[in-house]
């Protein structure tokens, strides 16, 4: 084995040649003896200057340089020698070396084809199979996870060679060990396997098998923060205890806890540092500390508005639902910024709370509300269309301009036109009209109508004040009340007669309603209920005047079997009181029958009909409806029987009720499910038809 070498001792603690063993003695007749003496070698160094600021010497010419150098000739070529720096001549000059570059602009850039090369573009890829191995020790979910993450599940078992799918198993590994570290193991490690399924070698199986190791825990939890009212606000609020596993998701939800539950509690400024945690692997336990800047405590000032005037301060004071000095509360800055975004009349609108230094009597610091507007569009295009068996196609087209009479006084064109409703009308809305939800409208109307039960000329005019439920807020008791005049020229049979006839009505109408609603939703409800009560107290001028009271009770259900499934009832009852029927316009009467009340008989076709066969309506109703209202995705389908009828009588009663039963269809968009509904009555009458449909927007109810 080869040692490595030694340079000569000098000095006097070298060893002396005679103390050598004989065969390490060298044969070399000049023994160790110097190259070159040291006389020799001092003569020809250059003298040197002591001052060692003078400047360097020049350098020798050429002409100067020591002895030419001579090269011994080998057994096949003569001496030659060299003096100077002149070099000897080479031999013959290849002329390919002459010729000039070939321009990079007509370079073939195409690399070489080697042997490892794919020639055929249509190759089968690899196929594979995954798997995860340990991941079941640190908890039911994590597996889940992985695999939704997963490089290797995300490729499909396909790849274009071994190497790729490595790779993608080296990416799982780093997954794995991430997701352990994020449950509080932080010993977590994970190995890859990429081995040949045996009886199928073109198919190989990547195995990722992960060592949870030691769950760390917190052995203690601090926070640094300055004293609040109540005491331990920040604390309290912190949902972390000793012993709890290091678990990265309820570290950050705890800590946005105290982000979220601080501005409710008059904290509008808080900031939450970077959290510490020190972990000791002897234990294994990590020591938690979170810095939290808490602000001052603060209650609501006044407002402040900058940007474009969409509203003036005060309009803007319409809309909170706090007093100034009361404790401020984030969730009440939102609804205001809510209620703002709702009038449609912004691009952009924010409400940020503003520090003034001001501190009240109670020591809060008043912090006002600074809204920033910018104004949006006003006007909107807007218009719905439908179909059912016995109301046919009817579509109506809207225009609106939500601020033509500032602050938020709108006006609203509308037309209707169908194959047997046909109408227009002109409607002054103001909404939020010095308290907000509450909203002022004048309407003027005319239509015509053309149904079994009349033809009717009408128009209307009509006041109306209201308190609404918005998608912002869903109230829980809303109402309305008004007053109409309605005048209406209809088709009536003349029992008297034996025919048809024409009369003229003129109506005063007072009616109302209020609204119990405790349901989930305004426009597609899945739990709760309603209760809804109209009452109009009215009078007849055709001929005579004649008092009479129209009111209606409704009741809606809705119960969540499961997430995908729902039941809804329904029930209803409406009388007139004090009035003949015959007395009553028939527009004015009660019917049953069509897509919002007894699904699979024609629309206004229940209850008693004259000689000719057409439906004149009664004096009271009660209908019932049942629903299974079953969702997959955007998609529904819903079975559902109804029941009902009108009645000449004031009273309803049980013992002529009909029933109708049917299936529809659900298409579910952000503003509403559309509807598509198919029945068929159960007990017809003589000339009731087989099948209904129905098509509209939203839930019959």
């Amino acid at each position: 084995m080869d040692k490595p070498g030694t340079a000569p001792a000098k000095g006097p603690s070298a060893p002396r040649p005679e103390d050598r063993p004989a065969a390490t003695q060298s044969s070399d007749p000049r023994g160790d003896a110097p190259i070159v003496p040291e006389a020799e070698f001092d003569s020809a160094l250059p003298p040197l200057s002591g001052d060692l600021n003078a400047p360097l010497e020049a350098m020798p010419s050429a002409a100067a340089s020591t002895a030419p150098a001579v090269t011994a000739p080998t057994a096949t070529q003569s001496a030659t020698t060299a003096t100077g720096d002149v070099l000897p001549p080479t031999g013959p000059q290849d002329p390919q070396l002459a010729q000039p570059l070939t321009p990079l602009a007509s370079y073939d850039t195409v690399p070489f084809e080697t042997a490892a090369d794919i020639k055929d573009k249509d190759a089968p890829e690899i196929r594979y199979d995954s798997a995860i191995v340990g991941l079941d020790k640190a908890g039911d979910g994590l597996e889940a996870r992985y695999k939704a993450l997963s490089a290797l599940r995300d490729g499909k078992g396909k790849a274009a060679n071994a190497t790729q799918v490595s790779a993608r198993a080296k990416e799982d590994e780093a997954l794995a060990v991430r997701l352990l570290k994020s449950l509080g193991y932080y010993d977590a490690t994970a190995v890859s396997t990429i081995e040949t399924i045996p009886g199928t070698p073109a198919k190989l199986k990547a195995t990722v098998s992960a060592q949870p190791g030691r769950l760390y825990t917190l052995s203690s939890v601090t926070v640094v923060a300055d004293a609040t009212t109540p005491p331990n606000l920040v604390r309290d609020q912190l949902p972390l205890k000793v012993g709890d596993a290091i678990e990265a998701e309820r570290i950050q939800g705890s800590e946005a806890n105290v982000s979220l539950v601080l501005p409710q509690r008059g904290y509008p400024f808080v900031k939450v540092g970077e959290r510490d945690i020190l972990l000791d692997d002897q234990t294994p336990t990590g020591a938690y500390t979170l810095p939290v800047d808490i602000g001052p405590r603060a209650s609501f000032g006044q407002l402040r508005t900058e940007g474009d005037p969409v509203f003036d301060l005060e309009h803007l004071n319409v809309f909170p639902r706090f007093k100034g000095g009361e404790l401020y509360d984030n969730r009440l800055a939102d609804d205001l910024r809510n209620a703002l975004v709702g009038t449609s009349l912004f691009q952009t609108v924010s409400v940020e709370p503003v520090r003034t230094g001001q501190v009240n009597a109670d020591g809060t610091e008043a912090v006002d509300l600074l809204v920033r507007q910018t104004k949006g569009p006003a006007r909107t295009l807007a218009g719905n269309a439908g179909y059912s068996t016995g109301q046919g196609i009817r579509a109506e087209a809207t225009w609106t301009h939500r601020n033509l009479f500032p602050p938020e006084g709108a006006l609203i064109g509308s037309v209707i036109a169908g194959t047997q409703e046909q109408g227009a009308s002109a409607t002054f809305r103001r909404a939020n009209a010095g308290k907000r939800d509450r909203t002022f409208n004048v309407i003027a109307s005319a239509n015509h109508s053309n149904y079994d039960a009349y033809t009717a000329f009408t128009g209307t005019l009509g006041v109306r004040w209201s308190y609404d439920s918005t998608p912002i807020w869903q109230k829980r008791l809303t109402y309305y009340y008004g007053g109409e005049l309605v005048g209406t020229n209809e088709s009536v049979y003349d029992f008297a007669q034996g025919r048809n006839v024409r009369r003229t009505y003129g109506i005063v109408a007072l009616p109302g309603q209020v609204l119990f609603d405790r349901s989930d939703s305004l426009l597609n409800p899945a739990r709760g209920y309603r209760l809804r009560l109209n009452v109009s107290p009215e009078t007849s001028v055709q001929g005579s005047v004649s008092p009479y009271v129209r009111a209606q009770v409704e009741g809606t259900v809705y119960y969540p079997v499961s997430t995908s499934l729902v039941i809804a009832g329904r029930a209803r009852a409406a009388t007139i009181q004090g009035i003949a029927r015959d007395d009553l316009a028939p527009s004015r009467r009660l019917y049953g029958g069509g897509g919002g009340s007894v699904r699979g008989y024609g629309y206004q076709r229940l209850g008693p009909f004259d000689p000719n066969g057409d439906p004149i309506g009664g004096r009271s109703l009660n209908e019932f409806a049942l629903e299974a209202r079953y969702r997959f995705g955007d998609f529904g389908i819903v079975p559902f029987v109804d029941a009902g009828n009108s009645y000449s009588s004031t009273t309803p009663n049980l013992s002529a009720l009909k029933i109708g039963a049917g299936i529809g269809g659900r298409f579910y968009t952000n503003f509403g499910p559309l509807r598509f509904d198919v029945a068929t009555p159960l007990n017809p009458r003589k000339g009731d038809g087989k099948v209904a449909l129905y098509i509209s927007i939203g839930q019959a109810f």
